[in-house]
């Protein structure tokens, strides 16, 4: 297995913008920094916050607040980690080339190909709730033509160019923006009684501590909403790996990764807020229409669940739109390191990686395939079995911080723009806590908990595998001791 090239000092990764590519012109700068602000605060927002927040209230009441606290302080304290080795060494691999370097090849591929794997089941996932919607607005077209043409559409902008991408990302998450922004407005104006026509005895901060109290359901139910909010949160990490494609990696990765707090309080904490104060957290409506929707029906707002369906198939489409382009992306990093095809680190003349594109799209048709014609059994499997994904990669990036920060400051300490709090200690505190919700979810039977550490576990263990195999054919050496073979692949980054 070839080593990551040592710190450079443009900042880009092989092939990056103005790296030569194995073939073509290698990826390009073709992202703006208002396309990498947009995906930076689009990337945290899910559908899962519109689509999943409905089980979490039910189950821990008004104190799922500090469930999504919880997972917030962990995104946060991750995404820290994760901007310290991107500012230092911006790549379109992200965690997965940071994890290369620090812990060795078999990490970076096991990571890498697991985090595809979530993508592109995250895909079938995203493109079958969006043609749910579209077939209830024109059902003359089946539930399987309106996967079939979102998918399609999606994989012509990503083929384009990676401009065209963010130009979409940006008014895909724009919409989401102003949507939430525009909910907390007006459910924060109604609770105080600012808003006219809105029930006072229903609204109110008084929902926080009534129909049974802040914790109506125990202590213990905020550890269960952990588990139910958590995954709504993936995607954060998206601004790291597109970072590699803008016009000033650097500065791009630093925004984010100081951006990162305010967007989950307000985002997240904020509209969550909004939703339990407006209605009581066991009102029959929040887990039948959905909590968004039945918050802005209580405020009398006409065509709520229209209007909700909007912004949630807006939210859908982002996220399938960035689902192709990072499972593409984390694709071409795996092929430029050897860990996968070479043909996935071919880029087209304008800096599009097509193979690694049309592969990622190729199992995600499979997949909504699978999700049509077995979705109890093979394609639930995909689901639980990627399901874990997320704090694998959140883990992986703990212990790649701790030996990054080393090796930063050995070879270019001018390069610490963005320094984790408390290093080593929060670090540390943080790995335990991802390794304590991962043990948590083995007891949890009745959210299906333990099926997905299981199957997840399962298919990680398929990957390490498969990795120490392949690097064991290689010689066995680890990534950060191996020579920089495949000079084509690999850019002199360190020249200069």
């Amino acid at each position: 297995m070839t080593s990551q090239p040592t710190l450079n000092k443009t900042g880009n990764d092989p092939g990056g913008p103005g790296e030569p590519g194995a073939e073509g012109s290698g990826l390009q700068a073709g992202l703006k920094n208002r396309h990498l602000s947009m995906i930076a605060i689009g990337g945290v927002i899910g559908a899962g916050l519109f689509v999943g927040s409905s089980s979490g209230i039910a189950t821990a009441g008004p104190g799922i607040l500090l469930s999504y606290a919880l997972v917030g302080t962990l995104v946060v304290l991750v995404m820290r980690m994760l901007g310290e080795m991107s500012a230092a060494n911006p790549t379109s691999g992200s965690f997965s080339a940071h994890a290369d370097r620090a812990l060795g090849s078999w990490a970076g591929f096991s990571i890498g190909w697991l985090y595809w794997f979530f993508w592109v089941v995250v895909l079938a996932v995203e493109a079958t709730a969006g043609a749910v919607i579209l077939e209830g607005w024109i059902p003359a077209v089946p539930q399987w033509g309106w996967a079939l043409i979102v998918m399609v559409v999606l994989t012509a902008t990503n083929l384009v160019s990676v401009g065209s991408y963010g130009e979409f990302e940006f008014w895909f998450a724009g919409i989401k923006v102003v949507a939430i922004a525009a909910f907390i407005v007006i459910g924060g104006l109604a609770v105080f009684g600012l808003l006219p026509g809105v029930d006072s005895e229903q609204a109110g901060l008084s929902n926080l501590t009534e129909h049974g109290g802040f914790l109506p359901n125990g202590a213990g139910a905020i550890l269960t909403g952990v588990l139910l909010v958590v995954f709504s949160f993936m995607g954060s990490e998206i601004a790291t790996l597109a970072a590699g494609e803008s016009e000033n990696p650097q500065q791009a990765v630093t925004k984010a990764t100081n951006s990162i707090i305010w967007r989950v309080a307000v985002f997240y904490l904020g509209s969550i807020a909004v939703v339990v104060c407006l209605l009581p957290w066991d009102s029959k409506s929040i887990t039948k229409d959905g909590s968004y929707v039945a918050a802005l029906d209580s405020l009398g707002i006409a065509h709520a669940g229209q209007i909700m369906n909007f912004i949630v198939l807006t939210s859908v489409l982002s996220c399938l739109n960035s689902g192709l382009y990072t499972a593409s992306r984390m694709a071409f990093s795996l092929g430029r390191r050897g860990d996968a095809p070479k043909a996935f680190a071919r880029t087209t003349a304008n800096g599009v990686p097509r193979t690694a594109i049309l592969a990622s799209v190729a199992f995600g048709f499979v997949a909504v395939f699978f999700n049509y014609k077995f979705p109890d059994s093979v394609f639930l499997f995909l689901v639980n079995s990627s399901g874990a994904v997320a704090l694998f990669v959140w883990l992986v990036i703990c212990f790649s911080q701790l030996r990054m920060r080393k090796i930063i400051k050995a070879e270019a300490p001018e390069k610490l723009v963005v320094k984790m709090w408390l290093y080593p200690y929060l670090t540390w505190a943080t790995a335990a806590l991802i390794v304590f919700i991962l043990g948590y979810m083995l007891t949890d039977t009745e959210h299906d908990g333990r099926q997905t550490i299981l199957l997840s576990l399962l298919v990680a263990a398929v990957v390490l595998v498969i990795a120490f195999v392949k690097n064991g054919l290689r010689g066995g050496r680890p990534a950060a001791d191996a020579p920089q073979a495949q000079g084509e692949e690999r850019s002199e980054v360190s020249a200069g």
